[in-house]
Order: structure tokens, then sequence, then C-alpha cells
């Protein structure tokens, strides 16, 4: 199985300091970040559109021919941090219509959108799937005309079978899933179960691994913090078993967001060791077949 990253993890390098993080020496640029894909030896990229800085044609014209250099699959991320707003946002909709064609432009096959985010958690679930759906019911049928398929994550707001039950209502091969492993976590649903439901609808993915932090409130949405895949309490290669016995045909894409404080501003070390375990797993249940 393909291994790679999702842009995400560069976010506080990026501009976008959590409160409780510091502020990096140097910003990095996204043409940077872009030159430096090549030395981290991976198959696969997803680029948050929240840091494209242009998405005039040429500029990510120039984008999809960096990647096509490299080789690299790809997914284009839009929806962060709050997506469709439980389905109350007619101008995020519009907007994420229009990413469809910058997600096209790059040579992008699968676009991960969110329909929510944990600042409508606590809000009544029943009605956001019920607008959520008759969204996505429209959404689908731009996607179908770019030949792009959505990826609905769960983005600290749903559970599995929430997510299910909107996939069945939209019932569309055009909307599936971007399964992020930590964001189960931490809507207090299991990983593994989630992605045995979820693994035949599974487009793309966030491999976070996370570690409570010592001191954080229980309900503080990075009490979960992240931390190298494989040091944290995800079972990483349950996973991947799922995924390959559902013949899964994307990348497995790293993703880091607020850092553990063992690990605090060590993004890049935490990203190698990080794609470092997805090879080791990927190369031993290989082996195994």
């Amino acid at each position: 199985m393909k291994i790679g990253i999702d842009s995400y993890c560069y976010h506080r390098l990026f501009g976008e300091v959590y409160p409780e993080q510091k502020s990096p020496d140097t910003l990095l640029t996204f043409e940077s970040f872009l030159a430096g894909l090549e030395e981290l030896n991976i198959e696969g990229v997803s680029l948050e559109s929240c840091f494209i800085p242009d998405f005039g044609t040429g500029y990510l014209g120039a984008v999809k021919r960096k990647l096509d250099q490299l080789n690299l699959d790809r997914v284009y991320a839009w929806g962060h941090p709050d997506g469709l707003e439980g389905g109350r946002s007619e101008k995020a909709f519009d907007e994420m219509i229009a990413h469809i064609e910058h997600a096209s432009l790059i040579g992008a096959p699968v676009m991960r959108v969110t329909g929510s985010s944990l600042l409508f958690r606590f809000e009544p679930h029943g009605p956001q799937l019920e607008k959520l759906s008759e969204m996505f019911k429209k959404a689908v049928k731009v996607a179908e005309a770019y030949n792009i398929k959505l990826a609905i994550e769960n983005h600290i707001d749903y559970n599995a079978d929430e997510i299910l039950q909107l996939l069945k209502d939209v019932d569309s091969p055009y909307l599936g899933v971007n399964f992020d492993s930590g964001n189960f976590l931490r809507v207090m649903d299991d990983p593994v179960l989630a992605m045995e439901k979820l693994a035949p609808y599974v487009l793309a993915t966030h491999i976070k691994d996370l570690r409570p932090v010592e001191g954080f409130p229980a309900d503080k949405w990075c009490y979960f913090a992240c931390v190298p895949t494989g040091r944290g309490l995800i079972e990483n290669e349950k996973l991947h078993d799922i995924l390959q016995k559902h013949d899964y045909q994307g990348f497995l894409a790293v993703e880091i967001d607020m850092l553990h404080p063992d690990y605090e501003g060590r993004e890049l070390a935490v990203i190698r060791e990080s794609l470092e375990e997805l090879r080791r797993i990927t190369h031993a249940k290989s082996s195994v077949k």
C-alpha cells in the first residue's frame, strides 16, 4: 500500500498557530513545501486548499506539473476549519463546489470535504445530517461532471454510524470517506470498529496517532494530541489490514495537527518517524502476502 502525507502536517510552519503552540522562527512557503516533497520518498500527497496561495489556472497547472514530475498520487483537501458548518452555510457550499474545479486542475481524482467541525459537535446531529444529505446530493452531480470523487472526513464531529447514514442517504459512488483515524478517537468512537464499518467507502486517509496530554481537560479537542505513528493509542496495523482486505486503492497519508508536548516544535522529525513506521507496516504485510 502506498504512503504519503497531508500538507496540514505543516500548519504551524505555514503560519496557522494554535493558542497552545509557539510560532515558528521562519514561515514555510507553499513553494518550499512542494520542493521538499521529493526528499520524503513518498508516493502520495494531500494538499490542503487553505495553504494554497493562488487558485488561478496557471498556478494550479504548475502545481500539477510538479506533482506529475514527482509521480505522486494526490488528494485535494477542502473544508478547514468548519466545512459546511453542519449544513447551515450556503456560502461554504458554493465555495466547496468552486473548489471541485481546482481539484481537477491539479489532477486530483479525490477531493476531501468536511461537513462540519467540533464547533458544531454538540448541536443536534439529526438536522445537520439531513441538510448535509441535501447538499451532497447536489454536490456529487458536479463532482461526477469532473470525474472527481468527494471524500467526507470525520472532522471531530460525527461518528462512523452517522457518516455511514450520510453515505447511504446520498447513495452515490461520487461520495465516499476520508478516514481520519485520530478524529474518531476524539469523538470516542473506536477507530478499528469505525474502519470495519466504513472501509468499503474509504477513498483517502489521514493517519494520526494520538496520546492523552496530562493536565489537559478531557473534553478539550486536543486532549488526544499527535505523536509519531506507532507511539500512540491507534492500532495502525489493524487499520491497514482492514483497508487491504477491501482493496483500498489510495495511500496512507500521515497527518499532524496539535503535537503532544513531548514533541513540541518537532513536526519534521514526527513526519519522518511516522512515514518510517508506515513503511514498516506496509512492507511487513507485503512480505506476508
